[in-house]
């Protein structure tokens, strides 16, 4: 079987879907998917699909719950038997663990690309890197379990995912400018600040692009688009490092140059720092 949180719920076998249908029971599921082979308790069930409103038959509900997923598990095109599902699903005094094969689950893929990055980082490889983040990039098949009525535990969850998910981007982008593919990255880049319009680091990173591809006076134009949105929507005005940033460009600084990761730079500092 396989199993996978990153976009959609999905529970496939070689037959197909075997994903139950009820929604809360769907939720449950990811629950116990995203703490794979770790014990969720009864309470933390009951808090996840109902919050501080619970009825008094969430326990019993649970149970009933944990059965349909169960009976999922053992469907018809699956061959599996009851006690197969149970031995999958396990109960246990105080909840409940749903275990999964190393490697069926793409949260454990991830986690293999994730050390790749860190030791691609530590040799301060930026080929490495970017091969690293783009293949954990790639498992993401839109917004963490966007299908999936989210509860205080799953909301959680998926907020830290889609954080981390923006972080190794932001990463990934910083490493190929190092490595000179600003033209590549020009397309995504403008992308990402029309849909994250006040994101600072995303489009220091789009300006940098914009210089080094020959483009200053567009890399202004940026600039000077953040200033007004962060001014009419939030009322303050860009950071230090992106006026920094402005100045650079207007002066053709040779900070801006491709450089080696060995160099401490300005643009390094732009596009790292918060």
């Amino acid at each position: 079987m396989k199993f996978a949180v990153l976009g959609p719920l999905s529970l496939t076998d070689g037959n197909g879907s075997l994903l139950p249908t009820a929604p809360k029971t769907r939720q449950l599921l990811a629950l116990l998917l995203i703490h794979a082979n770790s014990l969720v308790t009864l309470d933390t069930c009951v808090q996840e699909l109902w919050g501080e409103s619970s009825p008094r038959s969430a326990v019993q509900s649970v149970h009933t719950r944990v059965f349909q997923i169960r009976q999922a598990l053992a469907g018809d095109l699956s061959g599996r038997t009851t006690d197969e599902s149970k031995r999958i699903l396990e109960t246990h005094h105080q909840g409940y663990s749903f275990q999964v094969e190393e490697g069926s689950l793409d949260l454990d893929v991830l986690e293999v690309h994730l050390t790749q990055f860190r030791r691609a980082q530590s040799h301060k490889d930026d080929a490495g890197v970017s091969a690293a983040i783009r293949s954990a990039l790639g498992l993401w098949r839109g917004r963490t379990l966007l299908d999936i009525q989210q509860g205080p535990c799953i909301q959680a969850y998926a907020t830290g995912m889609e954080d981390l998910r923006m972080t190794l981007l932001e990463q990934c982008i910083e490493a190929e400018l190092r490595l000179g593919m600003h033209h590549r990255l020009l397309s995504e880049l403008s992308a990402l600040v029309s849909r994250n319009p006040v994101h600072e680091n995303l489009h220091a990173q789009y300006m940098i692009a914009l210089y080094r591809s020959g483009r200053a006076a567009e890399s202004l134009g940026i600039y000077h688009r953040l200033h007004k949105t962060l001014t009419e929507e939030l009322g303050i005005g860009p950071s230090h490092r992106i006026r920094q940033l402005q100045t650079a460009v207007l002066t053709e600084s040779t900070e801006l140059d491709v450089v080696t990761q060995d160099r401490a730079v300005l643009s390094m500092d732009l596009m790292t720092s918060r």
